[in-house]
């Protein structure tokens, strides 16, 4: 473990944290409980929680993106317990500690019980809105009257469906083609500019994949990891708790090195923590490469070595592009000179205050450690520099040569659904086809500019979409639809969506009364997950082909309705072919009845070979993944290993799809927006595509840095009505029903502030008020408020509680490359209050 120079190394970390002592004094891991399956060989009779009336039904958790296989105990209709289901990849009869609390969130007494329709025209914070129940017709017939008046007036574009979290093909899958046959380019907007885009569009940048990595963590033997909460929140939170217990008792044990601002749980656990300052992590990346390359510790057979075999790379001076041969990363000899042959561990100490001896020792362990991963998230990419700072990271994997090897990284196959029972390209109407043209020509943009000048290279730009219309740049929105989506309480500046949405018809399809619903018009209520019929296809996990699906455990409990056969009904009555096709298409039944008509020919590895097979074992999959980098060469796997090898074109074609077919260290499509590049980020035109060091720019006009993590009981908004998840929300802090604005106690006494204090904090957009809690593990410069409460909306448990939100502190910049919102850029000031 590195020297910590701030006040509290990781032993006494351990020592302070009840939870964790609880473990560590018991000589417990996570692998040692005893799951299921043993338990079930010593008793066969017993069903926990359960008698031999209950029904038990396979199902996927909805508290996290992880999408854990459950299994959901119903004993005469009521759901009364949830268990990790026993043959599923990512459960493995283990859940997280939020995973058993989803029966909360079924009968959570704040939920709408069914369509409601506003009748108070005011709109605000604690503004009554009048809400009144009327039918699911009725409802569905005012929306589509909308709708169809919208496309009368050639202004489809003014509508907008905006989703955070989606599922698959039988939810957010069919919001694209509902914008195709509506005509409008602002259907399924997702939320992912205010999430992770950082990380996607800094490999699509170097090795051609938009996309999260699939990690094989069981054989790596060293985790670099920047900014990622592995055991608090980072995907998939459950599976990563049962690998850590098998990465760290292996023999030899994965090293693992934590980068961050604070002691976190990860950190704590980890051999090393290094604090950094916030935004510099591009630097300390730099300076690894620096290391590895002057001491010869990348790997040749991947990246390429020196025609004789001598190594050339010397601190502070250039090599000859003839004299090295590369292989399958592209501009290794220019990136060398222009940018990392002066970026030395002294340089970098400089930049990110970490040691010089220990970003040595640090780039010497993961350079001499194979297989190494260097992993990454928000923590470096929210930020100005985000898109610089994770290139400089994932150019480590290159170095090391980790791309789709073996203890490595690599990308997630998709599941081989069967095709949809109709072609959305048989009912295109004139209007659909005209807006077609308009927004293939630009004379249409989208709402939040993705695709123009101002965001050429971005995924999303929801942040921008509240501001835009309010602004009427490049048009005002008429009607806007959510699902799984709350931006006034999750965008930055939410200030200005409160605003935006007061001139909006605005429908919520959200079954809890959260904020965006208070400013609703409409409310069609979607099901809680232990009461939907969904398809959810896996985030990036091993890399082998894997879909779960969703199944009810109980009829609704109330007047609710699946989103997919919200948005469908909607569909059936729009005017012309549109609704013709929503008819044809039926309901989310019928459309998961044919995605899973391929698995007739591509049964799993569990036998699924249709919808009933899958319904009763919740999960398809079938391993392995089908490629592998072997010493520098590519391999299909045959059925039986992984021996037929692949040409260039092939691995450009399916592995490292840049334009070159090699990872770039200098990016094409970088390259190709130099003009904006040096227009938004002053970075030279001739340097624009160099992964290199940019330095953050911070929003506000403080002297504090203020970081707002995930906890592990964070369920991504709906964990804030959860009494029993706060009853442990912040468990280094002692937050138990409160959430405490965690500062350094040199910074708080500087600035006279007791431990316990009310304090006020101060940003150029606005102020909150929060209780101070002491903490010695963490940044001096840094304060640290975790992102769950400050909701004034959401459920009488979460209304009112806590501290403040902070987003209202934080200014609604982002990423000029990536789009990512620069959440962690902000500095606040801080005073009694």
């Amino acid at each position: 473990m590195s020297e910590q120079p701030f006040g509290l190394n990781r032993r006494r970390f351990l020592q302070v944290s009840g939870a964790t002592g609880v473990l560590a004094g018991s000589g417990l891991t996570l692998t040692s409980l005893k799951p299921r399956e043993a338990l079930a060989k010593q008793n066969p009779d017993a069903r926990p929680w359960g008698s031999k009336d209950t029904k038990i039904t396979k199902s996927i958790c909805h508290q996290c993106p992880a999408r854990c296989g459950i299994d959901v105990y119903t004993t005469n209709g009521r759901v009364h317990g949830i268990y990790g289901t026993i043959d599923h990849p990512i459960s493995n009869g283990r859940l997280c500690p939020k995973g058993h609390l989803g029966t909360y969130l079924l009968y959570d007494p704040d939920r709408f019980k069914g369509p409601m329709r506003r009748t108070n025209p005011e709109k605000g914070r604690d503004v009554d809105p009048g809400f009144v129940p009327i039918s699911w017709d009725e409802a569905l017939d005012l929306v589509a009257e909308r709708l169809n008046n919208l496309r009368k007036k050639n202004e489809s574009h003014r509508f907008a469906v905006l989703y955070g979290r989606g599922w698959g093909a039988s939810d957010a899958g069919l919001q694209g083609t509902f914008g195709q046959l509506y005509g409008s380019p602002n259907i399924a907007i997702g939320h992912s500019s205010i999430c992770s885009d950082g990380s996607m569009i800094a490999k699509e940048l170097t090795d051609g994949n938009q996309s999260y990595n699939a990690y094989d963590y069981d054989h790596t033997n060293y985790i670099l990891n920047f900014g990622a909460g592995f055991l608090e929140a980072f995907r998939p939170y459950n599976n990563n708790m049962q690998v850590w217990g098998r990465i760290r008792t292996k023999s030899p044990k994965t090293r693992v090195t934590t980068v961050d601002v604070r002691m976190s749980t990860t950190m704590a656990a980890s051999d090393r923590a290094l604090m950094i300052k916030p935004g510099t992590d591009g630097a300390f990346a730099l300076a690894i490469a620096h290391v590895m390359l002057t001491e010869g510790l990348w790997n040749r057979e991947f990246a390429g070595d020196f025609r004789d075999g001598r190594n050339q790379f010397r601190a502070g001076e250039t090599i000859s592009p003839d004299n090295f041969e590369e292989r399958w990363v592209k501009d290794m000899a220019r990136w060398w000179n222009e940018e990392v042959k002066d970026r030395t561990p002294a340089w970098a100490a400089e930049i990110t205050t970490l040691p010089e001896q220990t970003i040595l020792e640090v780039a010497r362990e993961f350079g001499s450690t194979r297989p190494a991963i260097a992993l990454f998230e928000r923590g470096p990419t929210a930020h100005s520099n985000g898109a610089y700072n994770g290139m400089a990271i994932h150019a480590l994997n290159a170095l090391t040569g980790a791309l789709f090897a073996e203890g490595g990284l690599f990308y997630q196959m998709g599941p081989p659904y069967g095709d949809l029972p109709v072609n959305a390209d048989d009912y295109m109407d004139d209007h659909a086809r005209t807006m077609q043209e308009r927004i293939s020509t630009g004379e249409v943009p989208r709402v939040d500019m993705k695709g123009t000048d101002k965001w050429p290279m971005v995924k999303n730009m929801q942040q921008e979409i509240g501001p835009n219309s309010l602004a009427a740049d490049p048009y005002k929105l008429d009607t806007i639809m959510f699902y799984l989506n709350n931006p006034i309480w999750t965008s930055p500046n939410p200030q200005v969506w409160e605003d935006a949405m007061r001139e909006l018809f605005v429908i919520d399809t959200s079954p809890y009364p959260g904020e965006t619903a208070m400013f609703a018009d409409l409310v069609l209520p979607d099901h809680t997950y232990l009461e939907r019929l969904q398809d959810a296809p896996t985030y990036p996990f091993q890399g082998f082909p894997m879909t779960q699906i969703r199944t009810p455990a109980i009829k609704p409990l109330h007047d609710t309705k699946v989103y997919g056969d919200t948005l469908i009904e909607i569909g059936k009555r729009i005017e012309g072919p549109m609704g013709d096709y929503y008819k044809a298409l039926d309901n989310t039944e019928n459309v998961l009845r044919h995605l899973a008509k391929g698995f007739e020919n591509n049964p799993g590895d569990n036998g699924v070979n249709s919808f009933e097979s899958w319904k009763e074992k919740g999960v398809w999959y079938r391993k392995p993944y089908h490629w592998r980098q072997i010493r520098g060469e590519f391999y299909e796997w045959d059925g039986e290993r992984y021996s037929k090898q692949m040409s260039e074109a092939e691995v450009a074609e399916k592995l490292i799809k840049t334009p070159s077919g090699k990872f770039e260290l200098v990016s094409t499509k970088l390259t190709n927006h130099a003009d904006y590049i040096n227009r938004e980020l002053g970075i030279p035109r001739q340097r624009a595509g160099m992964i290199q060091w940019l330095a953050p720019v911070y929003t506000g006009e403080g002297n504090l840095h203020l970081v707002t993590p995930k906890l592990a009981l964070h369920a991504e908004g709906r964990g804030a009505n959860l009494p029993q998840a706060q009853a442990y929300i912040q468990p280094i802090a002692g937050g138990r029903g409160n959430i405490y604005l965690e500062i350094h106690p040199k910074t708080a006494r500087d600035h006279g502030i007791r431990n316990g204090d009310k304090v006020r904090l101060k940003s150029n957009i606005g102020e909150i008020t929060a209780t101070a809690r002491y903490s010695p593990g963490q940044r001096p410069d840094v304060l640290i408020l975790p992102m769950e409460l400050g909701h004034w909306a959401q459920g009488r448990w979460a209304k009112n509680q806590g501290p403040g939100h902070s987003g209202e502190l934080t200014e609604n910049k982002s990423d000029a490359i990536t789009g990512l919102a620069s959440y962690y850029s902000a500095m606040v000031s801080i005073e009694r209050a």
